[in-house]
């Protein structure tokens, strides 16, 4: 794992993919798991392929929400039934999700893009700032829970 990273680069890194074929959800993913160095397999990705457009165009949850959740999961989930660690996940996931609805105005892909052409793309302006902002946030609760510096 690295011991400083640019979340400017990340954040580079993440909208670039999701205006060059990734949705949000693997995206999110793509940005933390190169920039963080982490020795994760494509699958990863893949398994976040089904969130896009709230979960397979169901417009429910974000998946740039999702792919940060399943971020932070990583970093701080459990691995073992009944390990208390789960809190610390909860935490930092509500923290990230209360600051995500903040910055969005809901959880909710139908909501955020309400009123937007997705099937034309329309979608793609506001939905890059909302990757660009969970990539940012997950990257400074990683940073900050893992004493990981931030360069500029």
């Amino acid at each position: 794992m690295v011991k400083s990273i640019s979340i400017k680069n990340t954040v580079k890194d993440a909208t670039y993919i999701f205006n060059n074929g990734f949705a949000c959800s693997e995206s999110v993913i793509y940005a933390i798991r190169k920039n963080f160095e982490l020795d994760l397999p494509d699958d990863v990705i893949a398994m976040s392929s089904g969130f896009p457009w709230g979960l397979g165009r169901a417009y429910c949850i974000c998946g740039a929400l999702a792919g940060g959740t399943m971020c932070l999961g990583y970093f701080f989930g459990r691995r073992e039934p009944n390990d208390p660690k789960i809190n610390k996940c909860f935490d930092l996931t509500k923290e990230f999700s209360d600051d995500f609805e903040k910055f969005a105005g809901s959880h909710c892909c139908g909501r955020i893009t309400e009123g937007l052409d997705r099937e034309n793309y329309g979608h793609k302006e506001k939905c890059t700032g909302i990757v660009a902002h969970a990539t940012e946030v997950v990257c400074k609760i990683i940073c900050r829970e893992l004493n990981i510096d931030i360069v500029k």
